[in-house]
């Protein structure tokens, strides 16, 4: 089903499965990525736009008191996301958009973030594009994003025999996506990017990045 408002489609089943796989999987994921989320997302203002704040995982890294503009058409995450800036004490202005069209004016935005996130949108240069719009000048996008694997590596080889699945299961993600590329294209002032791995069951996901892009 597609929400008409957003042109999200919603998958009954999916929905409600990616809900409950990343409450129950998120203190896992977080363990391994933290230390890259705690030197990006270091210092956040008062007020930040995320893409894609699924259930609330990023909200740690808000002090409370803070604003969250949560661009999220996933509404099956809605109610976690809810329950969790309520304990973080994060004021939450949760919009039920499309990271392609977050609906907000130009130049209106200190710090937009995103965690594993550009590899699920439809379109991730539009997506950044966007980020570029909202952006003031000299405001930062914040992100930490799991990426393809370079030609030959047995991580690669994996990455594609698993593509179609992956997608399907985790509401259209890919395995396949040169992020880093992207995001150095996309015509941002500045850009610092580290690659990392991570050692996890889950390899297709473990060749990740995580970097800062000024306007």
């Amino acid at each position: 089903m597609t929400d008409i408002r957003t042109g999200f489609e919603v998958h009954r089943a999916r929905g409600a499965f990616n809900a409950a796989f990343f409450s129950v999987m998120g203190p896992y994921i977080e363990r391994n990525v933290r230390r890259h989320k705690r030197r990006v997302y270091a210092g956040l203002p008062a007020t930040v736009v995320e893409l894609g704040p699924g259930v609330g995982a990023n909200l740690r890294y808000l002090r409370p008191g803070s604003t969250l503009i949560a661009i999220e058409p996933n509404v099956p995450m809605h109610r976690r996301l809810r329950a969790a800036a309520e304990r973080r004490g994060v004021h939450l202005d949760l919009r039920d958009r499309l990271a392609e069209r977050t609906g907000l004016p130009d130049g209106s935005a200190d710090c937009v973030i995103s965690s594993l996130v550009l590899c699920t949108v439809a379109d991730p240069a539009e997506v950044l594009t966007e980020v570029r719009r909202i952006l003031r000048p000299g405001g930062t996008f914040r992100f930490v994003e799991h990426v393809v694997a370079r030609d030959g590596a047995p991580t690669r080889v994996l990455q594609r025999a698993l593509r179609r699945p992956w997608a399907w299961t985790f509401e259209g993600c890919s395995c396949e996506r040169d992020l880093a590329g992207l995001v150095r294209a996309a015509g941002f002032a500045r850009v610092e990017i580290e690659p990392y791995r991570l050692h996890s069951p889950f390899v297709t996901f473990n060749t990740q990045v995580a970097g800062i892009a000024s306007a």
